[in-house]
């Protein structure tokens, strides 16, 4: 495939709806927007309470417009201020500070949100579906706070910002919206197939860690009045300013291939007990067609696996062996790590069993699942290989090269000077030329076989960002039926 493109070949994978700028251009909102908006003043002080664990930390708002602990590390972002004043854990510190009257940070970012969503101007069609955007993301906080989390699916979350499909920019905006709402989804929307149900779902103040080992209850950590006697906890890197200018600790989406977008990884799994007989578990796995099969107790104490070898084994080294001699060690991995990460278990095991976002074992993948998945989001790579290389040749056995330069070269000296160079937009624009068209002496319509062209570019360049979500059957179908006809007609 040629690696040059033009401007209509270089497209992202976000809506123009989704990339305007919403509220706050779609990122998270940050300290400093609530400064500027005057929602916040240098110099305010901020408490971090911890009713269980007896303790209290304290901050203030710095000139730099970060969150400054009382040993004099500042924090752009409150969620690795609330950390560093901890020491350890993760929190949402957006809900962990507040100021002295108890009013949160995250309090005042919904006020700062709900100002800018009355901003927008009348008659624009974007910042309206922003507006409402807001509007839904709002209710579905309330409903996550009263213990009716709204549920629907990644494909339709996605719909909100008036996308079809998940990539790394729409992907960024959807969490960062999220996130100022205070808002994550269960199971992680990143890790798994998109028509998958997912629930909107407050995040917690305290997300991991909520206890160190070493921490002890009724303790005032670092009060206003003893700053130059509060204890350093941790280190981190300082820039120039003294600002730890890092974002919310919050985990960045996931884009990549997870264990959860396999099919089988969340779609439950029969198992067997440890105390079951060599008759029941054979009869499971002749009915079920399986290889194996977890031995779990609950639903989420793995205590092992058999396998055709594992019975075989156990019963040929001792014909009145019990059952528990088939149990082999096996492993689980959490959905949302990345398959590839997975991979050095599947070919040492043959398999891997999936636990879903409670810890409960809710799937199987095996090594015959991992290659199916690379198999494919490699075939529509082969397809689009093979179009591009078609068109190129059909292009430069019917159509003079000096004609070809004229339609694609440009004014600003850039160009091509040999058919290699071609892009799938220089295609388009040497096939919608009537006179040129008219070369390859087809007999079908121009219009219809260049728009096709073009959806077909679209595909090809979504393909080019790496979408681990891979290529839809409808897409992958276009491009097998245009080779079709390229072979039909151009051979």
């Amino acid at each position: 495939m040629t690696g040059t493109e033009d401007k209509a070949d270089r497209e992202t994978d976000a809506p123009a709806s989704g990339r305007a700028s919403y509220l706050i251009a779609g990122r998270r909102v940050r300290v400093a927007d609530l400064v500027h908006a005057g929602l916040l003043d240098v110099g305010t002080q901020l408490v971090f309470t911890r009713p269980r664990m007896g303790t209290t930390h304290f901050a203030e708002v710095s000139k730099d417009h970060a969150i400054r602990l009382t040993d004099g590390r500042q924090f752009a972002s409150p969620s690795r201020a609330a950390k560093a004043a901890v020491g350890h854990g993760s929190f949402d510190g957006w809900n962990a500070w507040a100021l002295r009257d108890g009013t949160t940070l995250d309090a005042l970012r919904q006020r700062l949100l709900d100002s800018l969503a009355k901003q927008a101007p009348l008659g624009s069609q974007d910042a309206q579906f922003a507006s409402a955007r807001h509007e839904r993301l709002k209710k579905a906080r309330e409903a996550a706070a009263e213990g009716h989390p709204v549920t629907l699916t990644v494909r339709e979350l996605f719909g909100w910002w008036g996308a079809a499909r998940r990539g790394h920019l729409i992907s960024d905006q959807v969490a960062g919206e999220l996130s100022n709402h205070a808002l994550s989804t269960s199971p992680d929307f990143g890790a798994v197939p998109l028509d998958t149900s997912v629930r909107l779902v407050r995040k917690s103040i305290e997300q991991e860690g909520r206890q160190g080992a070493d921490e002890q209850p009724a303790l005032l950590v670092g009060a206003p009045d003893h700053a130059g006697e509060a204890e350093h906890v941790g280190e981190t890197e300082r820039e120039d300013t003294g600002v730890d200018e890092a974002d919310d600790s919050e985990r960045e989406p996931i884009t990549d291939l997870t264990v959860g977008r396999l099919a089988s990884a969340l779609s439950g799994v029969v198992s067997i007990s440890p105390q079951a007989t060599f008759d029941e578990a054979i009869t499971k796995m002749t009915l079920n067609d399986y290889s194996q099969l977890p031995v779990i107790t609950g639903s989420r104490n793995l205590q092992g696996a058999v396998t055709w070898e594992s019975i075989a084994m156990a019963r040929h080294t001792d014909a009145d062996a019990p059952f528990s001699q088939a149990v082999i060690p096996a492993h689980a991995v959490p959905y949302d790590h990345h398959l590839v990460d997975v991979l050095p278990q599947l070919a040492l095991f043959g398999f891997v069993l999936v636990r879903d976002e409670t810890n409960v074992i809710a799937g199987i993948v095996t090594s015959n699942d991992a290659a199916a998945a690379y198999g494919a989001l490699a075939t529509p790579f082969s397809l689009i290989g093979e179009l591009d290389q078609r068109l190129r040749r059909i292009i430069s056995d019917a159509i003079d090269l000096t004609d070809a330069v004229a339609l694609c070269n440009t004014d600003d000296g850039g160009g091509i000077v040999s058919f290699d160079e071609l892009s799938f937009g220089d295609y388009q624009r040497i096939l919608e030329n009537p006179s040129l068209w008219a070369k390859l002496g087809w007999p079908l319509d121009r219009r219809v076989f260049v728009k096709r062209l073009d959806d077909l570019r679209k595909i090809r360049n979504e393909l080019m960002h790496f979408n681990s979500d891979g290529v839809e059957e409808e897409d992958v179908r276009k491009i097998r039926r245009m080779i079709a006809v390229l072979r039909k007609y151009g051979d």
